[in-house]
């Protein structure tokens, strides 16, 4: 039997003026699962999380939290931080925290909380004198005093520093194994790796692909890459028995003179290292790797721009000719 979904968004339609925002957007998230939300700017993830949480009534569709809508659910059982969250200034992290805790009959311990997200000796550092990492770190501790069943986090760790993230990634572990589910949003796609247990790419409105990190990169990854840090042009590779291209532009940092082979198992990486100096290629790096899901970021989200690009290009292209027949 299929669990029950603990967040369920079916077919949810929001549009500001003539900016469609949704665009029949749905994913169900089950208890103790941590959901990543992935995709462009303007693809829609917050307004999402918005018309899950109860802040944006959708146009159309349906939200659910715990079988109640958004509106109905208990409030002391969810946790939520948004994108752009500003607590009073002069008041200490432990002031915020202990404010937020006071919102609720049964809250934890703010000291407890500030330890949680690698704070504890800041805590009588006002707000405003904490780093940015610092007053993001707090902000996701003041989604926590309740110990909510459900924590929405919409880009969690923006502005926090390596260590701090890991601080954070370590937390939102320990909540998933205790039983949370989260559902989170994120540009980072190691993050999104990391923490994720499934992940739905947003794009258009819309959730174009969802499942585990795992089997997205399978499905829509693309093939290993050697990276050949040489100027001799890809013709030149014409007998290689791997294909060979110039490398794609936004696939992570290439050098500005370099050639990829393609689908290579490491294994075969001495063949052609053999190749290159049969022929004198000159050759100053060579870099194998395997697709992630930047990857599938890249190839999924491109696609759907290209055909949304295509789509405008076409309307434009049909009131063109309607303007022309008018005026004829």
């Amino acid at each position: 039997m299929e669990a029950e979904a603990v967040v369920e968004a079916r077919a949810l339609e929001k549009s500001y003026g003539e900016t469609v925002a949704l665009s029949g957007a749905s994913l169900a998230v089950e208890a103790g699962e941590v959901f990543a939300l992935i995709g462009p700017n303007g693809a829609g993830k917050t307004t999402l999380v918005r018309a899950l949480t109860g802040t944006t009534a959708p146009d159309s569709g349906q939200a659910r939290i715990m079988g109640d809508s958004p509106t109905a659910v208990d409030r002391s059982r969810l946790g939520v931080l948004p994108q752009d969250f500003s607590p009073p200034d002069r008041l200490s992290a432990h002031e915020l925290l202990a404010y937020y805790a006071g919102l609720y009959d049964d809250a934890r311990n703010p000291n407890d909380v500030l330890a949680d997200v690698g704070l504890a000796d800041t805590g009588e550092t006002w707000y405003e004198d904490l780093s940015g990492g610092q007053q993001r770190r707090v902000c996701v501790g003041a989604t926590l005093v309740n110990d909510p069943d459900v924590l929405f986090l919409d880009e969690p760790t923006t502005g926090i520093d390596p260590a701090g993230r890991r601080t954070v990634w370590r937390l939102i572990e320990n909540l998933a194994a205790s039983g949370t589910t989260v559902v989170l949003t994120t540009h980072d796609m190691a993050e999104a790796e990391r923490l994720a247990d499934r992940v739905g790419l947003l794009a258009g409105g819309s959730v174009i692909a969802r499942g585990t990190p795992e089997a997205l990169v399978r499905d829509h990854g693309g093939a290993s890459r050697l990276t050949i840090e040489t100027a001799a042009d890809p013709d030149a590779f014409a007998d290689l028995e791997y294909p060979v291209s110039r490398p794609e532009r936004g696939r992570g940092r290439t050098p500005d003179s370099a050639v990829v082979v393609r689908d290579i198992d490491p294994a075969a990486i001495a063949t052609v290292v053999d190749y290159l100096e049969a022929r004198n290629f000159e050759y100053t790096g060579l870099t194998w790797s395997e697709p992630n899901l930047e990857d599938v970021y890249l190839e999924l989200a491109d696609q759907t721009e290209l055909e949304r690009t295509d789509s405008v290009d076409d309307a434009a292209d049909h009131s063109d000719l309607a303007q022309a027949g008018e005026t004829a």
